[in-house]
């Protein structure tokens, strides 16, 4: 058991560096039972730490020293200090090359952090803190260094070996070996570094910069998986040429390459010119992959190649501004896909993910900073709150300073800060000077933890005709128990007249209109906005686009709601006024079910719904967006004590209803898009993707109806369909529904044909583990006995174990704690296996709070049991010590 807490890192302790690394030069080699690493690190003394010459202290875990020497002088074991975690020596000049040889074990490395082999193929993972798990370094991101690789090893075995970088030599080697040589000539922090050795094969293709220069591209694959990566070369293609137009960024190098690897923490990894990805995000094809998993393929293609410039080039000072490379390119990859797909869909689709789930980690124990004050252990920090709400606070710079300054800013960021280390303060600078504005008061969106509250009431004066809004900002207490103070909030809104119009938009004292959609600051903890030449009451359609990521309230009442989704003019918000009006049905149900009442649905839903059925000039992504109620998770997230079972009761009475009233228009839905899947091939564009998604969401509505038709319809689509989005549909349709035998017959079908697929048979695992029907854990732990799984896969633990515990909250929830049992027992045996993967898994245990008392005891109880299981990583006992507190 853990004696003392780990050691807690403050982002007010910050230090530049002692020393800097000029060059570093590796070589590997690599053999099946260990791998030797000999370094030649060229340092001198950071001048910005004045004089004298501190003791040099290195990073290094799990290593064998072999030998070390300084200037080529052989040290002696009392001239140096080795222990866990460092290693210390004293320097004799501002400028020195120290050489190490060391010995690691990446053929039992199940914590996929440093050099690991997934399968028979060696690969890195270094990000945040793996290369310490490589050899002696400054392994910190203010450290940045030119790498030259050198990898040696078995040429049979490993044929390919790659680095950063540049190719410069290969050759053969007398004993049956051979060796490969890359440089990189841009600096970079060690995290940056990636190496793969492996019987790999290629796809290959060529960019031709706007510059006229040409890019080799490269994605290696194992040989098996070779006709799964056009969509992932072309995306690649459209991500370069976007970067190019959007934000001039040119890529620097003569070759760029993507290695697909079967084991990785992660989704991908932006190493400089060698990106390494989670195989789930680079192999793509219509037989196997859905429709969402093309366009993750193409979001992460795109996010990590962009890193190329927002996190490589310009990279972050300290992982506390983590957000500073990861919000700023989750913001450009989501610009992306929407450029290239649905702009509206893909705003909807972002936000109803963060405030199912950023919202949620904000009100929980490990709620933080977009930029945290402190932290134990720096993998715990790649959070929803880094990413997606850090993406957010760029968006809201963009939304505040308009897409022509945001790029002034953005060209004066990378132009200042190119080949540095930088903290998110010199982002929002460069903004400021680019555009001469003060944003000194936004700034509190990075070191303000917790999702602001925005209060918004109206009054309109008929005689005078005026309308004024006034908005209260608020945000709830965190964990920090820091005093918030007014955030700056932009709001996007417009105001609509009785026939659904949108009216002309002048303030008081204002001379003239300014459009009819407008973006207000908010900054006062309570503002009115007086708005004039209003001559009747209009209704307000608020915060359009979703300009700011807050907690909006306003008393609109059901039929206004209605008039929203079928009269507003910005799409995002049509969406929301049928969110909150399902949301508003649906607690009232919730109330009755926990009442005892007969449950009765709200007609509105009804009749809202059959509008949009109905509406054949909506793009029809969006309408199976509007089709699709809020769901469990978020229902649990909005609820002051989550009623799981009531929830689940509820949501499924108003699923069955809306299929039952409108089922003739469902099925003609449905066939009508069917047979243009029957007749058409499938191609992996917006316009397709928008057709199956409706078709889907449809089916699923129908087969709540139970009839024979609909059941013919899903076994046809199951057995017919040339795609993996239609097939595993039907699928899920099917695992969900009454109809056991056909439901055992399409699973075994399904498992008998992709048991050779890795990535399907991930797929097949989560359409059961998020099947809602009895007896949910019993198919979980049934399942984990199946031989496509193994708890040393993260893919497949999350396909699996996650799944259950995320999305399947009727039964993780069960009453008498078996889910929450069956979870902690999963962490404890993962923390000694892959401690990044069981944090993770950790998340709903540490939302405890959010459930009733019964079931709160039972949660805390789990979490004291994996506290007191034993010697904990730093990963898991940050998460469980936190969520106790």
């Amino acid at each position: 058991m853990r004696t003392e807490q780990p050691q807690v890192i403050y982002l007010k302790d910050y230090q530049a560096p002692e020393y800097l690394i000029d060059e570093t030069h590796l070589t590997f080699e690599l053999f099946e039972d260990h791998s030797l690493v000999h370094a030649q690190l060229v340092m001198r003394r950071n001048p910005a730490r004045g004089a004298g010459l501190p003791p040099l202290v290195l990073d290094g875990q799990q290593l064998e020293l072999l030998s070390i020497a300084l200037d080529d002088q052989v040290l002696a074991a009392g001239d140096y200090q080795l222990d866990d975690s460092h290693l210390t020596l004293q320097p004799k000049s501002e400028r020195f090359t120290l050489d190490t040889s060391v010995r690691i074990h990446p053929e039992s490395n199940t914590a996929l952090e440093g050099l690991y082999k997934s399968g028979g193929m060696f690969c890195t993972q270094c990000e945040a803190e793996g290369f310490r798990k490589i050899t002696y370094y400054l392994d910190r991101p203010d450290v940045m260094s030119a790498f030259t690789t050198t990898v040696i090893a078995e040429q049979h075995r490993y044929p390919v070996l790659l680095s950063n970088g540049n190719p410069v030599g290969s050759g053969p080697q007398e004993d049956g070996r051979h060796w490969a040589t890359w440089e990189d000539p841009f600096k970079k922090p060690a995290y940056l570094f990636a190496l793969v050795a492996g019987d790999l094969w290629c796809v290959e293709d060529k960019f031709t910069r706007q510059s006229g220069r040409d890019v080799t591209l490269r994605i290696y694959v194992e040989p098996e998986n070779i006709d799964k990566c056009q969509h992932a070369m072309t995306s690649l293609k459209k991500s370069m040429r976007w970067d190019e137009e959007v934000y001039g960024r040119e890529y620097d190098l003569d070759i760029f390459m993507i290695v697909a690897v079967n084991d990785f923490n992660m989704g991908a990894m932006e190493n400089k010119g060698l990106n390494i990805f989670n195989s789930s995000c680079v192999l793509a094809r219509a037989e196997t992959a859905t429709d969402a998993a093309h366009q993750r393929v193409e979001a992460v293609v795109a996010h990590e190649y962009f890193h190329n410039w927002s996190g490589n080039r310009v990279t972050c000072r300290d992982w506390f501004q983590l957000s500073l490379k990861e919000g700023f390119t989750v913001f450009r990859d989501a610009e992306f896909s929407a450029d290239v797909n649905s702009r509206t869909v893909k705003r909807i689709e972002d936000v109803a993910y963060l405030r199912t789930h950023q919202f949620a980690e904000d009100a929980g124990p490990m709620a933080h900073a977009v930029r945290p004050d402190s932290f134990i252990e720096i993998s715990n920090f790649y959070t929803l709150t880094v990413y997606e709400k850090g993406s957010e606070v760029v968006r809201m710079v963009r939304t505040l300073l308009g897409a022509e300054g945001f790029r002034k800013g953005s060209d004066l960021y990378f132009e200042r800060h190119d080949g540095q280390a930088v903290t998110c303060d010199d982002f929002i600078k460069a903004m400021e000077d680019a555009n001469g504005v003060d944003l000194t008061q936004f700034k509190r969106w990075y070191s303000q933890a917790g999702t602001p509250r925005l209060a918004v009431s109206e009054s309109w004066d008929g005689a005078a005709g005026t309308y004024s809004l006034t908005f209260r900002q608020s945000c709830p207490q965190t964990p920090d128990k820091v005093e918030k103070l007014p955030f700056v909030i932009p709001v996007e809104l417009g105001l609509l007249d009785a026939q659904g119009n949108d009216l002309p938009l002048r303030l008081q004292g204002e001379d003239a209109a300014v459009g009819t959609s407008r973006v207000l600051s908010v900054i006062e903890a309570e503002q009115t906005f007086i708005f004039v030449d209003i001559a009747a009451k209009p209704l307000p359609s608020l915060l359009r686009g979703f300009s700011a990521p807050v907690k909006l309230s306003f008393p609109y009442d059901r039929d206004q709601l209605m008039f929203l989704m079928q009269h507003d003019t910005d799409g995002f918000n049509r969406w929301e006024a049928g969110q909150q009006l399902s949301v508003q049905v649906l607690q009232e149900l919730i109330g009755q079910q926990q009442k005892g009442q007969t449950l009765v649905l709200d007609q509105r839903l009804v009749s809202a719904l059959d509008s949009v059925l109905g509406n054949d000039s909506l793009d029809q992504a969006m309408v199976a967006e509007m089709l699709s109620l809020p769901s469990e998770a978020y229902l649990t997230e909005i609820s002051e004590v989550a009623d799981v079972d009531a929830i689940h009761a509820a949501r499924e009475f108003a699923r069955r209803q809306l299929a039952e009233q409108l089922f003739d228009k469902l099925l003609a839905r449905y066939q009508a898009n069917r047979e243009i899947s029957r007749n058409t091939a499938y191609v992996a564009e917006a316009e397709h993707f928008a057709r199956r998604s409706l078709q889907n969401i449809v089916l699923s509505y129908l087969m709540l109806s139970g009839k024979p038709e609909v059941l013919a319809a899903t076994l046809e689509q199951f057995d017919a369909c040339d795609n993996m989005t239609e097939r595993l549909t039907a699928l899920a349709v099917l695992v969900n529904s009454p109809f056991e035998a056909e439901r055992a017959k399409a699973l075994e079908a399904f498992a008998e044909h992709f048991k050779d697929n890795p990535l399907v048979m991930d797929q097949w695992f989560s359409v059961q583990a998020a099947s809602t029907l009895p007896g949910g854990l019993a198919r979980v732990r049934k399942l984990m006995e199946h031989p496509a799984f193994t708890m040393k896969n993260p893919n497949k633990v999350r396909a699996l174990i996650g799944a259950f515990a995320g999305q399947n909250l009727v039964n993780f929830h069960a009453a008498d704690g078996s889910g929450y049992r069956f979870l902690a027992d999963i962490v404890i045996e993962l923390n000694a296996l892959n401690p990044q993967i069981a944090s993770r898994q950790l998340a709903p245990l540490t939302r405890w709070r959010k459930y009733d008392a019964a079931r709160q005891a039972l949660m805390k109880g789990e979490l004291q049991r994996i506290r007191d299981s034993g010697q904990l990583s730093s990963d898991v006992f940050e998460v469980v010590s936190k969520s106790l507190a």
